[in-house]
């Protein structure tokens, strides 16, 4: 993981489909960018107070470029609207990572589910399974046939493996049929929240480690109650408090200690800190179950304690 921020340059723009924009990012030097694997994504800062995670989309092999794609939010907060009309050709941009909390697992078989732009971290996890061998189907739906970035590469480059279900055409992907059909497949799935949802449920019953999820907004998190937390730094040997409906984040900053963060909605991954004692409230739309059962890690922007105490690895 690169924590230092790395200036790159904008040095192509493509646009791929209706909204959705690819910028190709290199270093103004000409040397190599940070390496990377598929499902990994990067922080743009994009200017004061507008930092946004985007997936690399490219071709993790090749060291001379980062690639993402941008599909413009109309109902966004502004970050895609900077992408869109301000990073043109030449443009410079700080950038963060890349981070990884979407690691592609070895597997015989794949069953890739992707919804909109949800197939940026989904095309080089394609690329690699096939590469590596494996039985995989890609199913991609989107709005229409004109909004689903890199549809028809996709269908060129691996023919029957990839489904295409424009909605406008095919209505919305039949996630009942899809999972069913899965049989012992380890399931990636991308997209917006509605089918994100739906495969989770339909998964429930499943064993830990079939079914890997990356959402690009965060979800409602049911707090069982709030108190003043008790935060010891085990490094610093400080201790500061956290008061009701405050982040443990916040709570940090205003005590003058800096901790590395990004999205400060438990959708990234940035803030994540080791725990030492006492029980999380995991209130993050990351980690999975499994990992909010051992309780030794939290994303700290969002999440807080069911104990009074907690002690934490800064």
């Amino acid at each position: 993981m690169t924590a230092t921020p790395t200036t790159l340059v904008v040095a192509r723009r493509e646009a791929v489909a209706t909204g959705v924009v690819v910028l190709t990012l290199c270093r103004p030097d000409g040397g190599e960018v940070p390496d990377w694997t598929p499902g990994a994504h990067v922080d743009l800062d994009l200017g004061p107070g507008l930092v946004r995670q985007y997936s690399l989309c490219g071709d993790p092999a090749d060291r001379t470029a980062l690639q993402v794609a941008v599909h413009l939010a109309s109902d966004g907060r502004g970050g895609s609207r900077h992408v869109h009309e301000r990073l043109l050709p030449g443009a410079t941009v700080r950038v963060v990572g890349p981070r990884n909390a979407f690691r592609l697992v070895e597997a015989d078989r794949y069953l890739f589910l992707a919804g909109g732009i949800g197939i940026t971290p989904i095309r080089p996890m394609v690329a690699a399974a096939d590469a590596a061998g494996a039985d995989w189907r890609l199913v991609y739906g989107g709005r229409s046939g004109s909004t689903m970035a890199f549809a028809a590469d996709l269908r060129q480059t691996y023919g029957d493996r990839v489904c295409l279900r424009p909605q406008d055409e095919t209505g919305l992907l039949d996630v009942d049929t899809l999972i069913g059909d899965a049989a012992d497949a380890v399931v990636y799935c991308c997209g917006p929240a509605g089918l994100i949802d739906a495969v989770q449920q339909r998964c429930r019953t499943w064993p830990p480690g079939r079914l890997h999820v990356e959402r690009f907004a965060p979800t409602e998190q049911a707090a069982t109650g709030d108190h003043t937390v008790e935060v010891e730094l085990a490094l610093s040997g400080r201790t500061v408090h956290v008061p009701p409906e405050t982040s443990i984040l916040a709570a940090l900053e205003q005590a003058g200690t800096q901790v590395l963060s990004s999205c400060r909605e438990g959708t990234c991954g940035t803030c994540e800190t080791t725990v030492l004692d006492g029980v999380p409230e995991h209130r993050d739309s990351l980690l999975t179950e499994e990992e909010r059962a051992a309780g030794d890690t939290m994303l700290i922007c969002v999440s807080r304690a069911r104990t009074r105490r907690l002690v934490l690895e800064l």
